[in-house]
């Protein structure tokens, strides 16, 4: 069993003994200390709106930070089965005090989280999480009495609401999209990716779509993470050259894959760089990523002449850096696509309305689209961590092996070199160091995995 706390939420498996796991103790203790943390922060606050995606063991945890948060004396805006973005959204423009999206994102389906948001409908910051976390080990939280108990709304409309939001953004064509006559084909892995991304393509004016576990019933097809491995069954489809472009969400619907029309991975990294692209020809500005994202994302900017950023790894620490810089679009490399002219969250649906506009408008196929873009490989691995294993004396050591290198240190370790670079940092959401690694060809990355893998176990 395992039960993480960190920036990204309270994530964890189902079951087993308080503590252990994401039980129904757990879930009652956190939730009562983001309640705590809200009412602390503002007294006034009364309401939170909650959604969740389709996991199995969504519909009991639902109930549960449902009842915690009335017991708290805060009101419920339940908006059900919903997306992570579509949840931030219905924060803001229900003016609610903030928000919980249960959801274990991309991890397998013993795994569910609460990931918790601001008025903004923002993650929370590390401080603030931290805060969030030491109010539920000490369990210093108090729940109402019986006449200030909290009441619950349901409110089914929001899906539909987010589509009309995407649909009218600006830079979104619709018109040029449905004159294409694209076929596009979604694996939305059973979650309410497989209700929201077919109904969004409606809107669009796409008429053929080719639906690939798009039933909800969380009940993954795969291994939920949408990356080259786990999407066979698409690829294989896409060869035969039925579809124009293939859409992949994972179950909370904030990152986007795509699959060339031969059924060829675009390799997630590059969804936020086409975007961006597309928007940058249009709204010159500045763009920013995390260290563990492409540098093509910085080449497209400097190309529009504008200037690039990079932020520590995390959603949060993205878009902190966004709005320092002012940037109109940005991200990260796994596929998540942050548009502020619409909110500052990772939305699968903006991804799909921009890159589908600039299909329209291009005239290019997918395939095309990505030639036209400078072309690196990224490497992902990751080394196991045990109790015993010091990450900070590692990351230290390697700086120190490195040192004639430029060297970030902001979140965990990253070496740029001239033509590639590699980055080390301990993961929020499981026991392990990721090591990402980016070179002109995958051998060149791979091997510089392998060079840093071989330093660690010198270590």
């Amino acid at each position: 069993m395992a039960l993480i706390k960190s920036i990204s939420g309270i994530r964890g498996t189902i079951g087993g003994k308080a503590g252990d796991g994401l039980g129904g103790v757990d879930i009652v203790k956190f939730t009562a200390a983001y309640a705590e943390f809200i009412r602390r922060h503002n007294p006034s606050a009364r309401k939170i709106a909650v959604g969740r995606d389709a996991r199995i063991s969504g519909n009991m945890v639902d109930h549960l930070v449902a009842g915690a948060l009335m017991s708290m004396g805060l009101d419920v805006i339940n908006i059900g089965m919903a997306t992570t973005p579509t949840t931030e959204l219905a924060v803001t423009d229900l003016g609610a005090d903030g928000g919980i999206i249960i959801t274990a994102s991309h991890n397998p389906v013993q795994w569910n989280a609460l990931k918790l948001l601001n008025s903004r409908g923002e993650f929370l910051s590390d401080v603030e999480g931290k805060e969030v976390i030491a109010i539920a080990e000490a369990e210093d939280y108090t729940f109402a009495d019986v006449f200030d108990l909290g009441k619950e709304y349901k409110d089914d409309t929001w899906a539909m609401r987010h589509i009309e939001m995407v649909k009218n953004l600006p830079l979104v064509d619709c018109d040029a999209i449905a004159k294409a006559n694209f076929t596009v084909a979604v694996d939305a892995v059973n979650s309410i990716g497989g209700v929201v991304i077919p109904a969004l393509l409606k809107e669009l004016g796409v008429k053929n779509v080719i639906e690939l576990n798009c039933d909800a019933t969380g009940k993954f097809a795969h291994t939920p993470e949408p990356i080259p491995e786990n999407l066979t069954q698409i690829s294989s489809l896409m060869k035969d050259g039925v579809a124009d472009v293939g859409f992949v969400v994972d179950p909370d619907v904030d990152r986007l894959a795509i699959v060339m029309e031969n059924g060829e991975m675009f390799v997630e990294e590059y969804t936020l760089v086409a975007v961006a692209d597309y928007v940058l020809s249009h709204t010159p500005g500045s763009t920013v990523s995390n260290l563990s994202s492409s540098r093509a994302l910085r080449d497209v900017t400097e190309k529009h002449g504008c200037s690039y950023a990079a932020a520590a790894v995390g959603e949060v620490n993205v878009v902190a850096k966004m709005k320092e810089t002012g940037a109109v679009i940005g991200g990260e490399g796994n596929g998540g696509v942050i548009y502020p002219e619409l909110h500052y969250g990772r939305d699968a649906l903006v991804g799909v309305a921009l890159f589908l506009t600039l299909m329209a408008k291009s005239g290019k196929k997918v395939t095309e689209l990505k030639a036209g873009y400078p072309q690196y490989a990224i490497a992902k691995n990751k080394i196991q961590l045990t109790p015993d294993i010091d990450v900070d004396a590692i990351l230290e050591a390697v700086k120190e092996k490195f040192s004639n290198e430029r060297i970030t240190d902001i979140d965990g370790v990253k070496i740029d070199f001239a033509d590639s670079w590699v980055h080390l940092r301990k993961s929020n959401t499981e026991p392990i160091i990721r090591i990402y690694s980016e070179a002109s060809t995958m051998e060149k990355a791979d091997a510089l995995a392998e060079e840093i893998k071989k330093v660690i176990a010198s270590l």
